[in-house]
C-alpha cells in the first residue's frame, strides 16, 4: 500500500488547521498534489461545462427523425393514393380498402361504380377513397 489517506484525526493533543484529504508520507505529513490540468486551462479554474449545442444535439436529432416517421411518410403514402386514384378508368381490377373485388364500370368524381359479381351484373358505389389498389396495375408491373 503506497498511500494512506486521512480524512480526519481525533488522537492528537492539535486541532489539525485543516480536514483535507491528501497522501501521508510514511513519516505522517501529508503531500499536496496538485491536481493535473490541460495546459491550456489555468489551475484555478473550475471545470468547463459543456457547450449548450451538444446538450441540445440528441433533442434536435430525436425532433427531426420525429418529423420524418410521423409526417413525411404518411404525406408520400397520401400523394401515391391520390394519384392511384386520378389513373383509375373504366374496365380496372380493383380491391376496396374493406376486401371487395370488382371491375370499375363508371368513375364519376368522388365516386366509383363498382361491379362485383358477373352473372348477377351486382354494382357498388364507394368513395374514391375507399379504393385500397388496383390490381390491373400490379400486373403490369
Amino acid at each position: 500500500m503506497d498511500h494512506v489517506w486521512i480524512l480526519a484525526q481525533t488522537d492528537s493533543g492539535q486541532a489539525p488547521s485543516r480536514i483535507g484529504s491528501e497522501p501521508v508520507q510514511t513519516n505522517g505529513e501529508a503531500t499536496t498534489t496538485a491536481p493535473d490540468y490541460p495546459s491550456g486551462a489555468p489551475q484555478g479554474a473550475p471545470p468547463r461545462s459543456p457547450s449548450p449545442w451538444t446538450t441540445l444535439l440528441p433533442f434536435v436529432l430525436i425532433m427531426v427523425v420525429m418529423y420524418v416517421l410521423m409526417f413525411r411518410g404518411p404525406r408520400k403514402q397520401q400523394q401515391q393514393h391520390k394519384q392511384m386514384v386520378q389513373s383509375l378508368k373504366k374496365n380496372d381490377r380493383v380491391r376496396t380498402i374493406g376486401g371487395i373485388l370488382g371491375t370499375i364500370v363508371d368513375v364519376r368524381g368522388e365516386e366509383v361504380v363498382l361491379k362485383v359479381d358477373e352473372q348477377n351484373n351486382t354494382k357498388i358505389r364507394v368513395s374514391t377513397s375507399a379504393i385500397g389498389k388496383n390490381l390491373s396495375e400490379e400486373g403490369k408491373e
